[in-house]
């Protein structure tokens, strides 16, 4: 993981760039870019949701595994925070579903 850290970045900036191009794209001939934006931002929301998900698992496992005894305190506040990075890609479904509306 650790070897391709470089492109995070550069990838990043890519994705940045070009999406809303994409989005952006369509007149009135050609509407169904406004569905493949939907598409590519529904995939990256779901890709933040789940490397977001997989960090805070991680971390609170890591803390649980440290101080067994503190498993009370580290669970509740990890399942919140699960909940609320879900509803963010929720949300970002929601989204994606108005704009395909559009087309």
């Amino acid at each position: 993981m650790r070897k391709f850290r470089f492109l995070a970045v550069p990838l990043t900036l890519l994705a940045v760039l070009l999406v809303p191009q994409i989005a952006f794209a369509a007149d009135e001939a050609g509407a169904g870019s406004i569905g493949l934006g939907a598409g590519i931002a529904i995939g990256v929301a779901a890709m933040g949701c789940g490397i977001g998900q997989g960090l805070a698992a991680f971390a609170a496992l890591q803390g649980i595994a440290r101080n067994p005894s503190a498993a009370g305190k580290i669970q509740t506040p990890m399942i919140i925070g699960l909940a609320l990075i879900e509803s963010l890609c929720i949300y970002a479904l929601v989204i994606a579903f108005f704009l395909q509306g559009k087309v």
